[in-house]
C-alpha cells in the first residue's frame, strides 16, 4: 500500500492535534468565562469541515473519521482533503497557543 507511511504519519499529527486540543478547548472555555470568546464556529464552511462548533473536539473527530476511511479507501483525493484539514487544525491550534502565552 503506497500510503501507509503517509497514514501513520497523518495518525501521529492527528494524535499531536488531539492532545493540543484538550488545551485549546479548556482556553476557550476560560476565555468564554472572562466574556471573551464570542463566536460560532472554530472553522467556516469554506476551510472544508462539516463540523460547526465552538470547540476543536468536534473537528478532530471529524478527521479521525475521515483518518479511518483513508485507511480503508486511499485516494488522492481524500489524503489532500485530510492533508489539508490537520494542517490548518494544527496551524489553529498553535496560533492560539501562542497567542494565549
Amino acid at each position: 500500500m503506497p500510503y501507509t507511511k503517509v497514514i501513520e504519519q497523518l495518525t501521529d499529527n492527528l494524535q499531536l492535534a488531539y492532545r493540543q486540543a484538550i488545551d485549546a478547548d479548556n482556553t476557550l472555555d476560560e476565555l468564554k468565562k472572562a466574556g471573551h470568546g464570542k463566536f460560532s464556529y472554530v472553522f467556516t464552511a469554506e476551510e472544508g469541515f462539516s463540523t460547526r462548533s465552538n470547540r476543536f473536539q468536534p473537528y478532530i473527530q471529524e478527521l479521525a473519521e475521515e483518518l479511518n476511511t483513508l485507511k480503508q479507501a486511499p485516494t488522492p483525493e481524500r489524503l489532500e482533503s485530510m492533508v489539508r484539514k490537520l494542517g490548518l487544525l494544527l496551524q489553529t491550534l498553535q496560533a492560539l497557543k501562542s497567542h494565549n502565552k
